[in-house]
């Protein structure tokens, strides 16, 4: 009884001792507080003041129209909003916008970060030009692409003969929405790049060296051993941009003013706050915009389930 016993007490515990905590992973967990402290403050102090603003006035009928008139109904615009279907349109736009976004960034950013990784030769004047498109402000890259894929002067027709030299892309939704992903994607993929170059350069070379002496294929090699030791890194530059593009706003207002449906929660709140001067539903559209950010932020860091323990291959 007892041989057969031992094993599974010395099995259970196991897990006991690597979930304790290092003597190392409690001093990084107490400098990294000491070092983001600062920020935190920094950041609480701006954004406090506005975002208890916002959730006090959603509390209310507001309109800048008549100030005198204010009047506490409680939860009542966050149902206006949760029963309107177009919130319902707009977070479906908001949705895909950031799926789609992500997934062609994610793509396209890690076969570049795959080409720098590898460059010998100007590495440095390579890196510096593929952040050039992120370095455009954005309401300028918004303008360009719609220059782009004007009808009249553009030059994406011109790419594309099948589609015929006068289609107008911002004469329905799905052309809308295409282009303005395509002036998203432009735009960012040089930052998820180079989230995902800083991931590859943590990938052992020896542990890729063994895989090819074991016979691993190209392939092999990735899915096995690139990708997995990439995890923590992916999930960053996914997070980073999944949140950014949650909240587009800038390309949507210089490529199609929200026409044909293409808006996003941040527009619809502009609209509500900007043109039609109601601060109580507007409010709450964007108490609504914040929290689910955080549920997108969320959903990321469980799907991706990532142990920072495991990423620096600690027992």
């Amino acid at each position: 009884m007892s041989t057969t016993t031992a094993p599974k007490a010395s099995r259970s515990q196991e897990p006991r001792r690597k979930a304790a905590v290092t003597d190392r992973e409690r001093t990084e967990n107490s400098l990294a507080r000491k070092l983001v402290a600062p920020a935190i403050v920094l950041m609480l102090f701006v954004t406090a003041f506005p975002m208890l603003r916002a959730l006090y006035l959603s509390l209310f009928s507001y309109s800048l129209t008549a100030p005198d008139d204010r009047e506490f109904v409680g939860l009542s615009n966050y149902w206006t909003a949760l029963s309107d279907e177009l919130f319902w349109r707009d977070t479906g736009n908001t949705v895909m916008i950031m799926l789609v976004t992500v997934f062609f960034e994610l793509v396209i950013g890690f076969a570049f970060a795959l080409v720098m990784h590898r460059l010998i030769f100007a590495r440095g004047l390579v890196r510096t030009s593929i952040l050039i498109p992120y370095g455009v402000i954005t309401v300028v890259s918004g303008f360009a692409w719609q220059f782009a894929f004007s009808n009249s002067n553009g030059f994406v027709n011109g790419w594309l003969p099948f589609i015929g030299d006068d289609f107008n892309w911002f004469a329905q939704y799905d052309s809308s929405m295409i282009a303005i992903m395509a002036s998203e994607i432009w735009k960012t993929t040089p930052f998820m790049s180079l989230l995902l170059l800083a991931g590859l350069a943590q990938v052992s070379e020896d542990m890729i060296e063994a895989a090819k002496v074991d016979g691993a294929t190209w392939f092999q090699r990735l899915y096995k051993v690139i990708l997995p030791n990439m995890k923590a890194a992916i999930m960053v530059a996914v997070l980073f941009r999944a949140l950014d593009a949650y909240r587009i706003f800038d390309n949507i207002f210089v490529m199609t003013a929200g026409a044909n449906g293409t808006e996003s929660i941040s527009f619809l709140t502009y609209r509500q706050v900007i043109e039609q001067f109601q601060l109580g539903i507007g409010s709450a559209l964007s108490v609504l915009l914040f929290l689910s950010v955080l549920v997108v932020a969320f959903v990321i860091v469980k799907v991706f389930r990532v142990n920072l323990a495991d990423a620096r291959q600690e027992s």
